[in-house]
Order: structure tokens, then C-alpha cells, then sequence
């Protein structure tokens, strides 16, 4: 069942990605509260990265029980293990090797260089796999429960949004953005390098109990404000982005700028 976005609007990119950032501090501390653990799906580019720097930066990030916690990725780039384009080498740099992880927590979608080699369909159904074994009960009825299998629920799943409102490797119009059975996906000639990437499908987005997408800059305001004015997933993916109990937009004053006013949130930063 799909929720209603909820928009949030700051000043700059540099503010949306310290709001950000400690809005997920809260976040993964009240799921560990709860139950032990926390469970966050990983998004690359330049607004992923500059929430994870913003993060790592943070004081309140020693809150975080770091040992108990999932990290996932939403898409990466199909190339060899510490290539610096892959999201999860960038990611590493930003934060991960900053703080004290369990590294089996950190669950890197597979390298072109490992052990399923180039096939990117291989890949992705280890990945898809690996899912599914980490999924608990209260997911095998879920959206995400299909011919690929069950996905955890995560606590939050992030998302960039890209000018042409692609999200995770989801592009428009192409095969993957289609896909309503498998969890994740390989991806062929993706529109922007490199052509090949793995990706998690609209369905397996959808078991997140948040999903948060992340836009800032001039050249993300057309994206958001079709995405957000009622633009079928096909032709713009973002739109198909939600999660099950919250859906959250963040934005600076550039990427908004678009937006009709009956969709601007009165209370912005």
C-alpha cells in the first residue's frame, strides 16, 4: 500500500544532508531500542555520499550500536572490487571505515571481479538470495514476497533521485523499472555509465518500512516536481518509490523549486 510522500525543504544541500543525517541517527537508534538491531539500505551519488559524510561528521553517531547493524546497497555499479565508481567503495570512504561495523552486517552487492564473474544475472540472483536468508517472518507476506523471494524489512531504504527521475538503477522505461516478481536485478544498458549495475526492484524498495529520497540541485527540480505531481512509475520511477509506513522527500531550495505550492510543506528549514 503506498504512502503519501512527506516533504521536507532546507536552504541548501549541506543542511538536507545534516537533517538527514540525524534524522537516521534517531531512526536506527529507535529500531535497536526495539529490537536489537537496525536494518538501512545504502544509496550512492553525490547526495548519498554527502549524508554519509554529513553522518560520519556527526558527534551523536556513537548513539548508534554500530556492531548491530544491516547495511544494504539499493543498486551498484557492475565493476571490479574497489573500483572508486562502485557505490560501496565510496561509501567506505565517506563512512564505513570510519566506524566500528561488523563486516558480515555489510552486505555489498557482488563485484564484476567475484565469484560469479561478468554475468550480472548471476549477480543479482546471489544478492536477491542473500535477501531473502536475512528476511524475517513478518516479510513473507509482504509486497516483496514474490517468485525472488522475501526481503528483510529494512528500517529505512535511501534513495537519490536522478534529473531523469531514475532511482537506484531503476531507469526510465527500461526492463527493470517493469519488474514485478524478481527482488533485484541485473541492468543493461543503463542510459548513464556504467551501462551494466545491479539494482533492487520497485517491489523489494516497497517492503521498507521508510523509504527516503534524497534531492538537491537545480538539476533535480524538474525530476521532483514530475515525480511528485502524479507521473506513473514507468516514465518516472521516483514516483514508484515508497514505503510502507513513511515516505520521505528531501530536498534543498533548488530541487523544490519546481514544485507546485499545494505541494510545498509550510514548516521548512
Amino acid at each position: 500500500m503506498s504512502t503519501a510522500p512527506q516533504l521536507v525543504v532546507h536552504r541548501d544541500k549541506e543542511l538536507m544532508a545534516q537533517a538527514a543525517a540525524a534524522r537516521l541517527i534517531t531512526r536506527i537508534v529507535d529500531a535497536q531500542s526495539s529490537r536489537g538491531e537496525a536494518s538501512v539500505v545504502l544509496t550512492g551519488g553525490r547526495n548519498g555520499n554527502g549524508l554519509l559524510a554529513a553522518l560520519a561528521a556527526a558527534p551523536a553517531r556513537d548513539a548508534i550500536d554500530w556492531s548491530r547493524l544491516d547495511l544494504w546497497w539499493g543498486d551498484e555499479r557492475f565493476l571490479p572490487e574497489g573500483d572508486p565508481d562502485r557505490n560501496v567503495t565510496q561509501a567506505r570512504e565517506a563512512l564505513l571505515d570510519a566506524v566500528p561495523l561488523d563486516p558480515k552486517r555489510v552486505h555489498a552487492m557482488p563485484a564484476s571481479d567475484g565469484p560469479h564473474g561478468t554475468d550480472v544475472e548471476a549477480a543479482a540472483a546471489a544478492y536477491a538470495a542473500e535477501l531473502a536468508a536475512a528476511a524475517g517472518p513478518e516479510t513473507m507476506s509482504s509486497a516483496a514476497t514474490a517468485a525472488g523471494g522475501p526481503v528483510p524489512s529494512f528500517d529505512v531504504l535511501m534513495l537519490g533521485v536522478g534529473p531523469d527521475t531514475h532511482v537506484a538503477s531503476l531507469f526510465p522505461e527500461l526492463p527493470a523499472v517493469r519488474e514485478t516478481e524478481r527482488t533485484v536485478v541485473g541492468v543493461h544498458g543503463a542510459p548513464k555509465p556504467p551501462p551494466t549495475r545491479v539494482t533492487l526492484t520497485l517491489p523489494a524498495i516497497r517492503a521498507a518500512r521508510e523509504v527516503w529520497l534524497l534531492a538537491a540541485g537545480e538539476d533535480k527540480a524538474e525530476a521532483a516536481a514530475i515525480a511528485l505531481s502524479g507521473a506513473g512509475e514507468i516514465q518516472a520511477p521516483a514516483a514508484g518509490a515508497y514505503g510502507r509506513t513513511r515516505t520521505l522527500w528531501f530536498l534543498d531550495a533548488s530541487a523544490a523549486s519546481q514544485l507546485p505550492r499545494e505541494l510545498y510543506p509550510a514548516a521548512s528549514a
